[in-house]
């Protein structure tokens, strides 16, 4: 059997993970043993690199790569819902924060508790729920006994919620959320993702490598055109819901700010470690490669605990990298310059202490 169809094979029986749990569910044996068979073929899928690979690592990794969904049941693809809840200690100090998100962006509930540990900040995490390809009313319309987010929400144990729309705005699953939280917690935080556009904006036939021949002045091109219509669009009903609450409490993370910018750099032949722009990407609908992925977790972490990431050490992702020290440096620093360039943030550059040294 084919890698590929064995990894798929391996999570078809998969049981779903019980949502509306408040505890990690007990160990399941057979399931353990065929994680760890499915790490062997592929090592990546290991998110946070402790050498497990656990059900939610191994469902978002098969969300990033399509030909492993279509080997799924019917039941996985076309919305794929992966849940985890709290893992912290009751008594725990610290940011609790809970990621709602599709595959552009639940990779960060796994890469920025060791972010955070690397710059000696006090990360917490309430939960994840994942469903792929999915606007933030879908993860809203979940029925309340399967839908972490709300029930974390409810409970008040949630200081910073990160969600991810998708390309149809306004996204009325942005605004129920944010209304609800505000109940319980009055001092609640949420960060609304930019993400960048699937293929590139384009319709029809599109492969990754068709992004090495798209020129800086292009790149430009793609990121005035974003920022002017579906970015403005977010903008638009960002202001208006904090004008509804009575206060600055949603916030957008300039994540394609950052992806346009690094585009940019590798464009030109600036960016060391990466000659070509689909070495951002695992595939033609343009899931993060490790270096995107982390430019993306770093924009995260920047406005998650208003601290820049400049200056942390390389994460195992980027360790046997051409020029790893230089690439890291260089996508801690595009993500702070996005983040705090960006007055939708809610981070300003000089107001924010810098990360910890290691």
């Amino acid at each position: 059997m084919k890698p590929r169809l064995l990894f798929a094979a391996l999570l078809a029986f998969a049981p779903s993970l019980p949502a509306q749990n408040t505890t990690t569910p007990a160990p399941n044996p057979a399931m353990a043993q065929r994680l760890a068979r499915a790490l062997k073929l592929f090592p990546d899928a290991d998110a946070d690199k402790d050498g497990k690979l656990t059900m939610p690592e191994a469902l978002a990794y098969v969300d990033t790569h399509p030909d492993l969904k279509a080997m799924l049941p019917g039941n996985y693809g076309g919305g794929a819902r992966s849940s985890m809840p709290a893992s912290f200690a009751p008594g725990a100090q610290g940011t609790r924060v809970f990621v709602c998100a599709h595959s552009y962006m639940i990779y960060t509930a796994a890469l920025l508790p060791e972010v955070a540990k690397a710059a000696g900040v006090a990360h917490l995490d309430a939960g994840r729920q994942m469903i792929g390809g999915s606007r933030v009313i879908q993860h809203w319309n979940l029925p309340d006994e399967k839908n972490l987010a709300k029930t974390a929400l409810r409970e008040g144990k949630v200081d910073v919620l990160t969600l991810s729309p998708h390309l149809i705005l306004p996204d009325e699953g942005i605004d129920n959320f944010v209304k609800l939280g505000l109940e319980k917690n009055p001092k609640l935080r949420v960060l609304v993702q930019s993400s960048w556009m699937p293929k590139d904006g384009k319709s029809g036939a599109f492969k990754n490598e068709m992004r090495d021949a798209v020129p800086a002045q292009e790149v430009r091109q793609m990121r005035d055109s974003h920022n002017g219509g579906w970015l403005k669009n977010l903008e638009a009903q960002v202001s208006a819901l904090n004008a509804s609450v009575g206060r600055e409490a949603v916030f957008i993370l300039p994540v394609s700010a950052a992806v346009f910018a690094l585009r940019e750099r590798i464009a030109e032949g600036k960016a060391p470690g990466l000659a070509k722009q689909s070495e951002m990407f695992r595939d033609d609908h343009g899931h993060p490669a490790d270096p995107l992925a982390l430019l993306v977790t770093y924009c995260h972490f920047a406005a998650i605990h208003q601290r820049s990431p400049v200056g942390l050490p390389v994460p195992a992702q980027l360790k046997d990298r051409p020029q790893a020290e230089e690439l890291n440096r260089l996508l801690q620093q595009l993500a702070w310059d996005a983040v705090t360039n960006y007055p939708m943030s809610g981070v300003k550059d000089g107001a924010v202490k810098a990360a910890n040294r290691p």
